[in-house]
């Protein structure tokens, strides 16, 4: 592991994604002039993130555009690149231990970012990943 990413930093971009996703349902909500209360809206909704949050790291090297804006990514332990596995463990199956646990889990895991050396949280730990400012192999 190597130039490992912070809390804040994390925290930065994933507030940014947040934002940016938010954004692009709601234009397409809009457009559609879809009931924002509708079961139809909340599956765009869940499905957009999922599918920003998994396939976007899986398939560009770890990086959703806030983290590529903020130089970070997400590597596997061994510093290559993450795959479609990976993310799925990282994001969904622990998005399902954060809701069991009605978001417990997710104070523990911005301490563990805040507090271990290794800056992992609970998702990392479970995939086998750590946020780092190093770039691609291939980009050096």
């Amino acid at each position: 592991m190597s130039n490992v990413a912070g809390f804040w930093i994390r925290l930065g971009a994933r507030l940014l994604d947040a934002l940016l996703v938010g954004m692009v349902i709601g234009t397409i909500v809009f457009l559609f002039q879809m009931n924002t209360e509708s079961q139809t809206t909340q599956v765009i909704e869940g499905v957009g993130g999922i599918l920003y949050y998994v396939l976007l790291p899986a398939f560009v090297y770890g990086y959703t555009v806030a983290k590529r804006l903020l130089n970070i990514r997400i590597v596997k332990m061994d510093g290559s690149d993450v795959g479609l596995g990976t993310m799925v463990l990282r994001e969904v199956l622990t998005g399902l231990i954060y809701g069991l646990t009605f978001g417990i889990a997710i104070i523990i895991s911005m301490f563990m970012i805040g507090l271990r050396k290794d800056k992992r949280a609970i998702h990392d730990l479970i995939a086998g990943t750590y946020v780092t400012y190093d770039k691609p192999q291939h980009w050096k």
